[in-house]
This record gives C-alpha cells, sequence and structure tokens, in this order.
C-alpha cells in the first residue's frame, strides 16, 4: 500500500471525512470535515519524498490533531529519527502559522462584522426570553446577537453569534480564536466575576452591579480568570460556575473549580430551591425561577479556594534535609575608595565641593567632570615628557566616564563643571559673529574692487594690454574667521572632522550617555569611526575620514577629550561583552581613564543655600586663564618637563607599575585599561600643574605629581569596581531576588509562600532588575549554583513533541521556613 493510502486510512481511523486527493509535497492544505463544500476546518500536511513518508492531520472545529509515520520510531535510524523530528517540527510550525493567519483573517471579519452591525434592541428575541439588557451587544441584518471577544488589551478577535430561533445555537467564526477571549460586563471596582455565558453574566451584573467576564465556556474559564488575574491582581475573583448536576463529570464545577484554584479566587454555584429540571444549570436560570435577589445571595456568599500549587513537588527535594547549606553569594561590586577633596588642585577644591553638597551626589562626578573639562581646553597646546631624555610626549587630553544609576544627578553634576566651557563658547560665538559681518563686508568690497578692476581693464585693453593685465592680477582675498569650539555634543564623525581641522589643538566631547555613542561604534560599518575615536585619545596623531562620494579628508591631528556618563547595568554588559571579544574588544573603553562608580549615600540631606561664590569665581578664573594658554608656535605645543625631584618620583612609580601589568596575576581586560595609565599619570600632573603652578617655566614639581598618583590609587579601584563585570558573575539581580525570598515576596494572593516558581512568574511582578524572563533566569541560575535553589527541566507537555522544556526553581526549605539558610 503506498503512503498515501496509509495516510488516508489513519485520518479515517480519526473519524474524519476523508480528502479525495493527497498532496505529499510538505505543504498544508485544508478539506472539508462536516460535508459542506465551502468548509475548510480539516487540515493536513504530508511529507511523500523521503524514505520514511510522515505528515500530521486534525480539524480545527473540534481540536483533532495527531501525527502518522510510515515507520515505527523505534525501528528507525538516526538519520530517518533526525529528519523526521525535523518534519514533524515543520509541520508544528506550518500548523502554527496557519491558526495565526485563520485567526487574523477572523479578527478582521470580526470587527468588519463588528462595525456593520447595530445596537441590539431590547426586545431582541434571546434578550426577551433570558429576560436580560442588551449590556453594548449588537444584533447583525440577519438577527443574530453578537457578542464581541476580546482580550485583555481590548484587542476584537472574534465575536459569538446566538441565533434566535435556536438559542443554543452559539458559534464563533470559523478559525478564530477563543482561548483566553472574554466580553466585559461593567468596569471592576474591587471584585470581578467571571462565568460562562453572556446571559448568565448579564443576570449576575443585574443582580450585584459588579463587573462580569463571559468566558463563553467552561473550558475556557481557567484562561480567562488567569489573564485577568495577571491585569488586575488585587482584584478578587469570585467564578460563578454553572451547575451542570445532570451532566457526566459536571464540567460547569469543576472547571470553575480548577480556574479558582489557579488564581486563588472564590468559588460559588446557583442554589435552587425545590426540584430543579435538568435544563436549569447557571445564574440565568436561578434568576428567572428566583429573581435577581437569589442572585446576589449566592454570588455575596462565594467561598475563598485555596490556590493550587505552583507546580507538584520536585522529586527528592521535599525532605529539608535532603538540601545542602548554601554558600554566600560573593558581594556584588568590590569596594572603592571615597573621593577625597585634597585631591584636587587648591583652585578648584572649594567649587567642587560645594557642588557635591548643594546637589546631594558623589563629588567623583563633579571632580571627575572638571578634570576632564579642563583636559580638553587645554588640549594639544601643552605636552609633558614623562622622560628626561626620550622624545616620547604626552597630550594631556582625557576621557572621563561616571557611572550612576538614573536619578543619583550625573547629568546635573557634569552640567554644572561645563558651565565655564559653555560660557567661553558663548563669549567666542559673539565674537566670531562681530568678525563673520565684518569679513562678509570685506567680502563685498573686494567683489566691487573686482569688478571695478574688470571695467577699467575693458577699457585700457585694446591700447594698454599691460595695464590691463595688471588690474586683473588676482588681489589677496580676506580670510574667512573660524570660531574656536569648546564642547560637542552629539556630532558625525565627518562633522567632528571638520571641527577638528578649524581647532587642530582640541575640543571636548560630551555625551549626557556614553553607551549609545559606544554602541553605535560596535554596529558593522563603523569602523572607521571607531578608529576615529582611538585615534582622538592619542591627541597627536592625524587620521583620513572617507567620505561617501566625496573623497577623504584629512586631520593632521586628532586631540579629543570625551566625557558622559552611564548607567550601571549597560555599563556591566557592555565591559562583559568587550573583554569578551565582542565588538568593543579593542581597547576603546579601557581609554576611560577617569572613570569612576562610587557609592551612593543613601541618606538624602537637604542643603538650601547660595552657592560658594568665592569658589566658583576662583575655579571659573582657572578656566578663563587656560583659555588664553597659547602653543610654542602656530604648529608646536609647550612642553613641560618633571623637576629632577619630580622626575625620581615618576621613574620610583613607574618600574613597579610596568612590571606589575606584565605579570599574569591580574585579567587581561583589567591589565589593558591600567596600561593607558602611562599617559593617565602625566597627563593629571600637567593639568595640575597648569591649575595651580602656572609660573614655572614648565616645570612640573613633585607636589603635582603626587597628587596625579594619589588620583591612580583612588582610580584603581573604581577600575577593578568597573572590570569586576568580566570577574566575577553576575550577582546584582540574584542579590535582589534573594531579598525578595527571604521577605517572603514570593507568594500567592493570599500570602502563600510559593515552594517554587518559574522565571516568568517572577518577571511579571515587575520588580528592579528583575522585570525580564531573562533576568529573572540568570539570577535564579547563580542562586542554583550557590545551592539557594534546585533546578529541575520540566519538559514540554504537548504530545506532537513541540515547545521547548521550561526551567522551575524550587526554593530551599529553610528560606520557606522562615530561616536564612
Amino acid at each position: 500500500m503506498i503512503a498515501s493510502e496509509q495516510f488516508q486510512q489513519a485520518i479515517a481511523g480519526a473519524g474524519l471525512p476523508v480528502p479525495e486527493v493527497i498532496h505529499g509535497d510538505g505543504t498544508l492544505y485544508r478539506f472539508s470535515t462536516n460535508g459542506k463544500r465551502m468548509d475548510q476546518s480539516g487540515w493536513y500536511v504530508l511529507h511523500d519524498d523521503g524514505d520514511v513518508p510522515a505528515g500530521a492531520f486534525g480539524c480545527w472545529r473540534s481540536g483533532l490533531s495527531q501525527t502518522w509515520c510510515s515507520k515505527d520510531t523505534q525501528a528507525m535510524t538516526q538519520a530517518e529519527r533526525s529528519a523526521h523530528q525535523q518534519r514533524m517540527q515543520a509541520i508544528a510550525q506550518q500548523r502554527e502559522a496557519d491558526k495565526a493567519q485563520r485567526q487574523h483573517d477572523a479578527a478582521t471579519a470580526a470587527a468588519q462584522r463588528w462595525e456593520a452591525a447595530e445596537p441590539a434592541p431590547a426586545d431582541h428575541p434571546y434578550l426577551a426570553k433570558k429576560g436580560v439588557h442588551a449590556h453594548g451587544t449588537r444584533v447583525e441584518s440577519d438577527g443574530f446577537l453578537i457578542v464581541p471577544m476580546r482580550d485583555t488589551n481590548g484587542k476584537l478577535w472574534n465575536i459569538e453569534r446566538i441565533n434566535p430561533a435556536n438559542f443554543k445555537d452559539k458559534k464563533g467564526l470559523l478559525g478564530g480564536r477563543r482561548t483566553g477571549l472574554y466580553y466585559s460586563i461593567g468596569k471592576p471596582k474591587g471584585v470581578l466575576i467571571v462565568c460562562e455565558g453572556f446571559a448568565t453574566g448579564a443576570s449576575i451584573h443585574e443582580a450585584t452591579g459588579d463587573a462580569v467576564a463571559v468566558a463563553f465556556n467552561a473550558g475556557n474559564l481557567r484562561e480567562v480568570a488567569q489573564a485577568l488575574h495577571s491585569k488586575y491582581p488585587r482584584l478578587r475573583l469570585i467564578l460563578a460556575a454553572d451547575d451542570d448536576a445532570f451532566t457526566d463529570g459536571n464540567p460547569g464545577i469543576t472547571k470553575a473549580t480548577e480556574a479558582a484554584k489557579a488564581v486563588g479566587g472564590y468559588l460559588t454555584k446557583p442554589h435552587f430551591s425545590g426540584e430543579r429540571n435538568d435544563k436549569e444549570t447557571d445564574f440565568n436560570d436561578l434568576h428567572q425561577q428566583a429573581g435577581l435577589d437569589a442572585v446576589k445571595a449566592c454570588i455575596e456568599a462565594a467561598a475563598p479556594v485555596a490556590q493550587e500549587p505552583a507546580f507538584p513537588p520536585l522529586e527528592g527535594a521535599g525532605d529539608g534535609g535532603a538540601w545542602p547549606d548554601p554558600t554566600p553569594l560573593p558581594d556584588a561590586l568590590p569596594p572603592v575608595a571615597p573621593f577625597d577633596a585634597e585631591l584636587l588642585p587648591h583652585a578648584l577644591r572649594g567649587w567642587i565641593v560645594d557642588i557635591a553638597e548643594r546637589m546631594q551626589c558623589p563629588p567623583d562626578f563633579p571632580a571627575v567632570g572638571v578634570i576632564t573639562a579642563l583636559s580638553g581646553l587645554i588640549g594639544a597646546r601643552a605636552v609633558v615628557a614623562p622622560k628626561q631624555h626620550d622624545d616620547w610626549r604626552v597630550v594631556p587630553n582625557l576621557w572621563g566616564l561616571i557611572v550612576g544609576r538614573p536619578g543619583v544627578m550625573k547629568s546635573p553634576a557634569l552640567g554644572e563643571v561645563l558651565k565655564p566651557l559653555h560660557r567661553l563658547e558663548s563669549t567666542e560665538r559673539e565674537q566670531w559673529q562681530a568678525a563673520h559681518e565684518a569679513w562678509e563686508l570685506d567680502t563685498k568690497v573686494a567683489e566691487l574692487a573686482g569688478k571695478a578692476n574688470e571695467k577699467q581693464a575693458a577699457a585700457v585693453a585694446a591700447k594698454d594690454p599691460d595695464k590691463a593685465r595688471a588690474l586683473l592680477a588676482p588681489t589677496e582675498q580676506p580670510t574667512e574667521p573660524t570660531m574656536r569650539r569648546y564642547v560637542v555634543n552629539d556630532s558625525t564623525v565627518e562633522a567632528l572632522a571638520d571641527l577638528l581641522v578649524e581647532n587642530p589643538w582640541g575640543l571636548l566631547v560630551y555625551r549626557d550617555e556614553v553607551h549609545g555613542l559606544l554602541c553605535s561604534m560596535d554596529r558593522q560599518g563603523q569602523e572607521g569611526a571607531r578608529g576615529f575615536y582611538l585615534t582622538g585619545y592619542d591627541g597627536n596623531q592625524g587620521h583620513a575620514v572617507d567620505r561617501i562620494g566625496r573623497g577623504h579628508s584629512y586631520v593632521p591631528r586628532v586631540c579629543m577629550a570625551m566625557l558622559g556618563g552611564i548607567q550601571p547595568g549597560k555599563v556591566q554588559s557592555y565591559v562583559r561583552e568587550a573583554v569578551n571579544g565582542g565588538a568593543g574588544d579593542d581597547g576603546l573603553l579601557q581609554r576611560f581613564g577617569l572613570a569612576v562608580w562610587p557609592d551612593i549615600q543613601q541618606e538624602f540631606k537637604l542643603v538650601d543655600r547660595w552657592p560658594d561664590t568665592p569658589a566658583k569665581q576662583a575655579a571659573w578664573a582657572v578656566f578663563e586663564r587656560l583659555n588664553g594658554l597659547l602653543p610654542a608656535t602656530d604648529d608646536d605645543p609647550q612642553e613641560w618637563r618633571f623637576s629632577p625631584e619630580a622626575q625620581a618620583i615618576f621613574y620610583e612609580w613607574l618600574i613597579p607599575f610596568e612590571t606589575g601589568i606584565r605579570g599574569d596575576d591580574l585579567h587581561p581586560a583589567l591589565v589593558s585599561h591600567l596600561a593607558k595609565w602611562r599617559k593617565l599619570i602625566p597627563a593629571l600632573a600637567l593639568i595640575f600643574a597648569l591649575v595651580d603652578t602656572p609660573d614655572t617655566n614648565g616645570v612640573i614639581h613633585e607636589g603635582e605629581l603626587i597628587r596625579a598618583l594619589a588620583w591612580a590609587e583612588y582610580l584603581r579601584t573604581h577600575a577593578e569596581r568597573l572590570y569586576a563585570a568580566a570577574l566575577i558573575p553576575e550577582t546584582t539581580g540574584a542579590h535582589a531576588l534573594l531579598v525578595k525570598i527571604k521577605g517572603g515576596k514570593l507568594c500567592d494572593g493570599d500570602g502563600v509562600l510559593w515552594e517554587s516558581f518559574t522565571p516568568r512568574l517572577v518577571a511579571v511582578k515587575s520588580w528592579a532588575g528583575l522585570n525580564s524572563v531573562d533576568s529573572v533566569r540568570k539570577a535564579a541560575e547563580l542562586l542554583a549554583d550557590y545551592g539557594w535553589l534546585a533546578r529541575e527541566t520540566v519538559p514540554s507537555g504537548d504530545t506532537m513533541g513541540r515547545g521547548r522544556p521550561s526551567d522551575r526553581y524550587m526554593i530551599h526549605p529553610a528560606l520557606l521556613a522562615g530561616g536564612q539558610a
């Protein structure tokens, strides 16, 4: 027997009409299962092009779905089994795609029919028979009452059509979604009642005034209840069951009880007085038999149902004695040294302390900001020779990065220390504007003079060619003035290159959120931009910038200081990727030598006073003075050197420093960061000298160098914290989850602690740092590694083998008992 005939027999054996023609090309085909030509509820897929023909079939209307294979899987070779699994997965994907398309088509049709329908009249046969109001339902031109079926977001997916001549004839649109959909009557105010049918819901609402969700059938009660519980976790949910006492298994009570247990809700059923017939099952029947007061009394008598455990017990984990003692989690972040105001030059100290105190932010923020801003102002106008005889020169442009969560005053602190630069730029712009206007006048005058010379030349050309030639000779044109730029916020590499051509001694690039800049340079095709910034850190190198369709431009000296802020989570993920071979693994991040990640003071102190004016004036005067700093020549910078005493101190630091970073004791990422201190330390010493001791004839004394080395000790702790993201596990989320568990926060609506959970159950609570399934899973995995949780993989319950297995985590019994394990 050929495969298609065997496949047809399997379809017939499942009780479905057999399609006349079977196609074995692996495409999903539809067929009628009720004898009507237009019906397409049946479906099948057959692969008949390999060694082992296989397929699947089913009926959308009945929910039937079966797989078929011409060969028992136990008798298959490994290759055949693998091919069969791939085909089954492909079939499942086709079926899901077909299902999604059918639901989409049904939703479109439902929306069109709902818009075309008229409001249901009060005397509609169904409403009159049931004794209820319309409650927003509508009626189609054929007299069918229609009830919209929506999800918790309000999207219309389907409609239920009630036949006015046969009230038992209630159907949705063919292929339309039903699971989890409901029709709401009224607005929730503390209580929400879930029931099966529309008439039942209408009677309950009219009796109680409470909001009602109509689930349309018993099998949908649990899905609707769970969806509503997720949307309204604080509402009391009451499951109003149909009492199908005359039906085997009483599906109304059974399904409603399951739904109530799933959400920790309440359960009630109609109580009929006297004898009842087999047609009296729901609250609408009770309404008609005994009135609305009887319905209200039953709703008020709803009793709580204990919520079922989220999962069955894990095997072997129920006995607390079987659990080993958990290991304490490592600290989430290494400690850092607090900022000491003595690290700052005297002329800046009072201003920075005043800013930090008034803003109640870590002093690290404005301190790093002001040093970086000054490094951009100095640029390449002055350099330092770290060695006595070598030709090595260091440009003092530095990169600063402050790390802090939103709301800790990163941007306001940086904005305050950048104000002197903004004032300088404003003054420069005014002067440039005046000069540019004068240049425009000079240019016009030169144009007029040129035209006058042309006229004179034309008049004498025939008689005196030499004079005409002299009149037409090119004359020197006025040079257009350029404006000095101090701060650039958001610029393309091409525009930045143009600015650096006009500002060859350097400028400051400021980004409020550095993460966006870093990620933009990680994208494919941005290698040129990344190389440009890498060159800009050196401060004394040229760089060619390619332009699409316009060749390239050359910047003789790319000198950029850079400053910005970043959030802890973003910097941790970027560091982890950068040091593990990601796009950022090229030393760009390590160039942020002034990177600080301070602890945030938890206690807020109200400070409401005028700024320290003398301290501010002293600091701003430093900016004004350094704004006038001139290079040695038009092309060469000032050159500063260490005094003999400072030189000896520098060598005393340099030798053990170089030995340390050349060893194997440090993580390569930290080594790469510290290696940039060959520039950082001399650059800081030069900046401090230019601020506090500018009149020393280009000599940096030991005091400025010692201050720079004190910065090195302080910054080393912050670098270790920054790169801890690559050195230790990501523990922030694990600590947060453990705190929630210890605090009894993992519980149901009645406060009963969960014994186990899935990441999704925790993620829906939207706790900080635990608001996604992935973040909860990572945290739970780490807690499992340290013995606080036990993980078990639960296979998919799909009979066709579809779906991924899921993870659940059992909580250590000592934590459930209120202990700290």
